[in-house]
């Protein structure tokens, strides 16, 4: 996934609302269901790093090298 247009989410600790859950559903699902499954995905992508705190820049797997010595002929 194309992580710049990560780059133009921003999440604002200060700002919180308070609504009832049934009134907010109808216009979530509404406003969801006009995205495109691409933009969807970003969404989906930019919430799961804020929760776990996963920067995909930064977090690799790590590399193990081994050398062997292989047998004398």
């Amino acid at each position: 996934m194309n992580n710049q247009k990560l780059d133009n989410f921003h999440f604002n600790h200060h700002v919180f609302s308070v609504t009832s859950l049934t009134d907010e559903d109808i216009e979530d699902k509404t406003y969801w269901l006009q995205k495109n499954p691409r933009d969807r995905l970003i969404a989906l992508e930019y919430l799961r790093q804020i929760m776990y705190s996963y920067d995909p820049n930064t977090t690799r797997l790590q590399r193990v090298f081994e050398i062997a010595q292989l047998p004398s002929r």
